[in-house]
């Protein structure tokens, strides 16, 4: 039987190791320095290779104790003129461009220090950002890229702004995003974006855009400080005659004669792409997704976004994450990794306490259980005769039974010790458990297991609903006899 274990744990690892996706972290550290766009400031920027499951997180260098912030929708607390989060009365502005491009460019870790409260606005657009990461380079980690699959339809819409956002179930990632401008310059304009691998060379490049009356608001307000006719597409709808011309030459530090306009737009900029203020719009959504914390597996259509919107469709996004997550996958013809014998040669528990019927999945760091739950459970006779509902209790003791095969696995001779639990902490139950449900169980290693000590992550699904979330710490121990 030692050896059947042994055998199996050993493929199985192998097999799950060579087919996972890998998260991933830049290769080497990043530098790049420019003014904020409101601000006017000069910020340094560095992005540094993370750990595995850090996300990306941004540090305030110039301030004391370096204060760390998530890249989270929860955290956004302004979206006026760009994204803003903030923690603790700490804050990150104008992220959304450097999101987009570590998103699409499919950079799960990371730790980006600034030495100022607003990410550079560069030339107005993710192209910097984008060519960065590339020449790092990424290097994959030892833990798996955690997708979340959507499952169900979002939305989000505005009718007083006319806005809808539709996130739908998808075997990919596509956004389909329409603008509408009209009677204006810009008028109606559409982009789509059917892979993140289109990014780097149709959309990071394509810059901000801001017509010219919002250019003279945003400089009253003392705004757009560090703007200037390099780093945006200015759209003008109007004639300039000699007075406006020079009292925009004033604003930028220009000579009149420099101040041009070429069909439509400020200073003889050209457009990268005929729909570029679409595309433009599709960055900004897209880093502004990035802000639900994982990849994620949907088809967007999106018609007249905004960082307000975008941000609202991200938070429900990340609530149903948080409250359904991806269940483990089933497959009931697939042969159990452990079935009920092996598992008793492991446990010492029997009926009516042994609470697992099958282990489908096992790793060095992770295991799934997996019970059935029939109306003939014994706890059933008294909880409760008219209403039956597995206690709570009972779920975390089967979420302890199924980490006890994790941590009795590797030893030579498991018949002879046992798990005992020390601690269950932050301890939710989220849904019922009835009889005809089939209970997934899920256990995952906070840190190695040291000196018999074992830390765990338990997580119980039915579907693809959570119904228990419990951290448990337990000690390994030889039985006494």
């Amino acid at each position: 039987m030692k050896t059947k274990i042994a055998h199996i744990k050993q493929y199985y690892y192998l097999c799950r190791l060579n087919a996972m996706e890998r998260q991933t972290t830049i290769r080497e550290t990043i530098r790049i320095s420019g003014k904020g766009l409101h601000s006017g400031k000069l910020v340094n920027v560095s992005i540094l290779p993370a750990e595995a499951d850090t996300g990306i997180v941004f540090r305030r260098v110039d301030l004391e104790d370096k204060p760390l912030i998530k890249a989270s929708a929860d955290l956004v607390t302004d979206t006026s003129r760009g994204t803003t989060i903030e923690y603790n009365k700490v804050k990150v502005a104008t992220i959304e461009h450097l999101m987009a491009s570590l998103y699409a460019m499919q950079i799960d870790n990371a730790v980006v220090e600034l030495d100022s409260e607003e990410i550079p606005i560069l030339d107005g657009s993710a192209k910097f950002w984008a060519e960065a990461i590339e020449k790092s380079g990424k290097t994959e980690l030892d833990k798996e890229r955690k997708y979340f699959v959507l499952k169900e339809a979002v939305s989000y819409s505005d009718p007083d702004k006319k806005t809808e956002l539709l996130a739908l179930p998808y075997d990919g990632f596509k956004v389909e995003l329409a603008i509408d401008f009209a009677p204006r310059l810009i008028g109606e304009q559409f982009a789509e974006l059917d892979s993140l691998e289109q990014f780097k060379d149709e959309y990071s490049n394509c810059r901000t855009f801001v017509f010219l009356d919002e250019v003279e608001q945003l400089l009253k307000l003392n705004l757009i400080k560090g703007g200037d006719l390099d780093n945006a597409l200015i759209f003008v709808d109007k004639v300039l005659d000699g007075e406006q011309t020079a009292h925009l030459a004033k604003l930028f530090g220009m000579n009149p004669n420099q101040v041009k306009v070429e069909k439509g737009i400020l200073n003889n900029i050209k457009q990268n792409f005929d729909n570029e203020p679409a595309r433009h719009k599709l960055l900004d959504f897209l880093g502004d997704i990035a802000l639900t914390g994982r990849p994620i597996k949907a088809r967007f259509i999106v018609k007249r976004p905004g960082h307000r919107v975008n941000n609202q469709l991200s938070r429900k996004i990340r609530f149903i994450m948080e409250n359904t997550k991806n269940a483990p996958a089933y497959d009931p013809n697939k042969e159990p990794v452990y079935d009920i014998k092996a598992i008793k040669e492991l446990l010492p528990h029997r009926f009516p306490m042994l609470l697992i019927d099958k282990i489908i999945e096992i790793g060095d760091d992770h295991v799934i259980g997996l019970k059935n739950v029939t109306g003939n459970e014994d706890f059933f006779n008294g909880h409760f005769p008219q209403e039956p509902v597995m206690p709570g209790v009972l779920i975390v003791e089967a979420l302890g039974q199924t980490g006890g095969v994790l941590a009795l696995k590797d030893i030579e001779d498991p018949e002879n010790y046992s798990t005992y639990f020390m601690k269950f902490e932050e301890v939710k139950f989220r849904n019922k458990v009835v009889p005809g449900d089939t209970l997934l169980l899920k256990l995952e290693l906070s840190e190695p297991i040291r000196r018999g000590i074992v830390k765990m992550k338990g997580t119980a699904y039915v579907g693809n609903k959570v119904v228990v979330e419990a951290n448990l710490m337990a000690q390994v121990a030889k039985t006494k006899k």
